[in-house]
């Protein structure tokens, strides 16, 4: 994988991942990003572009060069307000005077608990927003797009982030963040909230689509197995969040470091937003307690 990825940098090709669908890396890679951003295109004359990825010359160039004389963009769609996904989007917007489309801005979407926890401001969180990301239209869930032919449908999956979306086309789901092969899907309050990720996993489980094309790493044979995976996870998490608040309260860096042994050092700071997430859903379950208002230094117990 890591060779071919090499390869693909270098010659800026896409490569197909289904008929009409094709893929185009960014040069991003990180400990966060994996391989980097996943760009795809999607039809034969008209092009949707998913996720534009970073503002960043290089890739700018590999999408242009994509595109061949007898086609066009004509719809530009972002799974959600990251940096790794959103910027890119104007300025190829204004290259081809195609529309940009999204669920809305990056403050979209929050449930009325992140957005007290976020006027707060105790939290922290934040990390790799496009605080200046903005669709030309904006999609509700469920709302339907022709695209040559066929129907784009746009899927509301906050959870990762408030304004994420899935889109559904020619029988592949392309599931952004939200769902993922090589890692579990990072939650940081107040972008992230993990009750909504599991309601979306539980919408996403009603739908058809065995093929998941994601923002970062391979496609998804199994997609439907694979959000399983997800919802299991995340409950053994929490059965070691709890478990491990059965002695004394603790604060959820204590708990991460103390759950969290084996991975890079570098990611403990995604550990400990991700077990804050699991802490926020617990107290708002009422099945912990913060001492004090809900923050990075508080220290929780369980009931």
């Amino acid at each position: 994988m890591g060779a071919a990825y090499q390869l693909e940098r270098a010659e800026g090709m896409a490569e197909t991942q289904a008929p009409q669908i094709r893929r185009l890396v960014a040069p991003n890679p990180s400990p966060m990003t994996y391989t980097g951003t996943n760009t795809y295109f999607l039809g034969l004359r008209d092009i949707a572009v998913i996720d534009p990825g970073p503002d960043n010359d290089a890739h700018f160039a590999a999408i242009v060069s994509a595109i061949a004389p007898d086609q066009k963009i004509t719809k530009i769609l972002v799974t959600h307000a990251h940096l790794d996904h959103a910027p890119l989007a104007r300025r190829l917007s204004a290259h081809y005077g195609a529309p940009i489309y999204a669920y809305g801005d990056s403050g979209a979407g929050r449930s009325a608990q992140m957005i007290a926890l976020s006027a707060a401001g105790k939290i922290g969180g934040g990390e790799g927003v496009d605080y200046d990301f903005q669709p030309d239209i904006t999609l509700k869930d469920g709302a339907v797009l022709d695209h040559e032919g066929q129907e784009l449908i746009a899927i509301w999956t906050p959870g990762h982030f408030g304004n994420h979306m899935a889109f559904s086309w020619n029988g592949a789901l392309f599931s952004g963040d939200h769902v993922m092969a090589w890692a579990s899907t990072m939650i940081s309050p107040p972008d992230g909230d993990l009750g909504a990720f599991r309601r979306s996993c539980a919408q996403l489980q009603q739908r058809r689509e065995r093929l998941y094309l994601p923002g970062h790493g391979d496609a998804i044979e199994d997609g439907p197995a694979r959000l399983h995976w997800l919802l299991a996870h995340r409950q053994e998490r929490e059965s070691q969040i709890i478990s491990h608040l059965q002695g004394q309260p603790k604060s959820a860096q204590g708990l991460a470091e103390a759950i969290y042994t084996d991975i890079d050092p570098r990611l403990i700071h995604a550990a400990t937003r991700n077990v804050l997430a699991h802490l926020i859903d617990l107290c708002e379950r009422n099945l912990a307690t913060c001492q004090g208002p809900i923050d990075l230094q508080a220290k929780y117990s369980v009931i």
